[in-house]
């Protein structure tokens, strides 16, 4: 049992399961014992790798793409250049590389990373100097916005639902003897259709993420982009954990395993809606790569 582990499930033992949200809340960002709290997990060291840790052509396709959305608004001045959960910032360095290609927008922009971990933000201080760092999307100035989240939805905390004969239950995190388990909670009036033994996952936080995103590119001007793996309308078990780029049970080593759970496009374009932004159609990231000339570069 690692340390955490132990501290949920005295938690539990006095209060009762926990929502599965909750449980990823403590897991990723405990300010002892959580994941990102206190490692990098990011490279063949790590956990995992992503796109940005593999080939600088990543970042500076995202750039580009951010480029031209600038151009195509006019050139304003100042904007926010922003990435959330930037990780090593891998990719925000290659990024601002590219943009300088860009007569004026570099000089236009300002930087900022909207990062929890404390450990991290100072593994991208490292990285890019002395950067601007946010808390939430709320903390952004009033300027036109240029965003990229690359696997940023994805580490979200989430809720899952499963239909019974008696209806949808919330799936919590309870003790077996002293392990962890997953059990279920009181029924819920969840409005989805289902049958018995299915399991919906609903991300909260992704979707009012995506919908302050919205208001403030509607009301201000600006581009986001948002890549992830997932799916549309959330059905289905996606609850994961990776340690040492290989997969284990979630509820094995809290506190030492990455967490995630695939991200709802449906939910997320939605919440785009609400908030008055344009949302597009999602594409796969190779194919939105080779359109913007990731081949011949």
């Amino acid at each position: 049992m690692t340390p955490l582990a132990g501290i949920i499930a005295a938690r539990i033992r006095a209060t009762g399961p926990i929502g599965l949200a909750e449980y990823m809340r403590i897991c990723l960002m405990d300010s002892r014992h959580g994941y990102y709290a206190t490692r990098d997990p990011f490279g063949a060291a790590g956990d995992f790798t992503t796109a940005p840790e593999i080939h600088q052509l990543f970042g500076e396709m995202c750039g580009l793409a951010l480029a031209q959305a600038w151009l195509d608004q006019g050139r304003p001045a100042p904007f926010t250049l922003v990435e959330p959960g930037p990780g090593r910032g891998t990719l925000m360095a290659d990024m601002l590389r590219a943009i300088r290609v860009v007569p004026g927008m570099a000089d236009a922009a300002q930087v900022a990373l909207i990062e929890a971990s404390p450990h991290l933000r100072q593994v991208q201080r490292d990285r890019l100097g002395n950067i601007r760092h946010l808390d939430g999307i709320e903390d952004l100035p009033n300027n036109p916005l240029f965003l990229i989240g690359n696997e940023f939805i994805d580490a979200l905390p989430i809720r899952q639902f499963q239909m019974t004969p008696e209806g949808w239950r919330e799936r919590m995190v309870g003790l077996s003897d002293i392990d962890l388990r997953m059990g279920l909670g009181p029924v819920v009036p969840l409005n989805r259709p289902g049958q018995p033994g299915d399991i919906v996952e609903d991300c909260p936080e992704g979707a009012a993420f995506a919908e302050v995103l919205a208001r403030r590119i509607a009301a201000q001007g600006g581009a986001a982009i948002l890549i992830d793996y997932g799916g549309w309308n959330g059905y289905g078990d996606t609850f994961q954990a990776l340690r040492n780029h290989a997969p284990e049970d979630p509820l094995v080593r809290p506190g030492e395993a990455d967490l995630t759970a695939h991200v709802d496009f449906a939910a997320l374009a939605a919440a785009g809606l609400r908030g008055g932004a344009v949302v597009s159609r999602p594409v796969r990231q190779g194919d939105w790569l080779e359109a913007l000339g990731a081949p011949a570069r």
